[in-house]
């Protein structure tokens, strides 16, 4: 049995709400002022979603943007000062399989994770003067959790009626350490995920061609599968 060494001051745990970026500022402080510096900012809020384009309100993909894009870049912004500061530190991010593919019922996430994606690769290029400042980002594909319990819908009102079995997915603890992983050794992208997904990741990225044409095979089971209620 592992005992851990960690004493009531090695711990701080604060309420922070992504879409509220005025706070974002005095959280960070309040960090600062507990522990004196920040080495690591995992960045791991979001919400997924699930419904048809033609089906769901702009509205919905607003509030995807607000809070997995611009939540996570305002959070990161004031930290990043820090860390310039210090001329060192890791920002992960986990973004997503999503982030580097397309797939049906998820237009608005696979938007979001597409922008952290690009956000994050072109700071990365703004930090050339700061070598020991990483940007990594994590992409896993399914991973056994609660987001499918809180995806987007059609519409904001609406919760999703039957969130599926879990049991096909990666557990989270191995997500978490081959997460943990990748941040110790400074990767600047990982993968992290089960085949066949894995696999589809591989074709998306060097036989795009073959990509689509499977994705559109799939896609069409997904979504007479989605409404059908399976």
């Amino acid at each position: 049995v592992e005992i851990s060494s960690l004493s009531e001051k090695d711990i701080l745990v604060l309420r922070l709400d992504l879409t509220d970026r005025s706070s974002h500022e005095a959280a960070t402080n309040s960090v600062l002022k507990h522990f004196g510096k920040i080495d690591v900012l995992v960045n791991n809020g979001g919400r997924s979603q699930r419904s048809l384009f033609v089906d769901t309100n702009l509205d919905v993909y607003s509030a995807i943007i607000e809070l997995n894009y611009l939540g996570t870049i305002s959070l990161t912004k004031h930290v990043l000062n820090h860390m310039i500061q210090r001329k060192r530190g890791k920002i992960v991010t986990v973004s997503s399989v999503m982030g580097i593919m397309g797939a049906p019922l998820a237009t608005g996430y696979c938007a979001s994770k597409h922008a952290l994606q690009g956000f994050f690769n072109s700071l990365r290029t703004e930090l050339t003067d700061y070598p020991e400042i990483s940007i990594i980002n994590i992409c896993p594909g399914p991973v056994q959790s609660q987001i499918i319990q809180n995806v987007f819908t059609e519409n904001l009102a609406k919760s999703i009626e039957n969130s599926g079995d879990q049991s096909h997915k990666m557990p989270t603890a191995r997500c978490v350490r081959l997460t943990l992983v990748s941040t110790a050794n400074d990767l600047k992208e990982a993968w992290i995920s089960d085949h066949p997904y894995l696999a589809v990741c591989y074709l998306w990225q060097y036989a795009p061609t073959w990509a689509w044409w499977l994705m559109n095979r799939m896609g069409k089971r997904r979504i007479q599968n989605f409404k059908s209620g399976v």
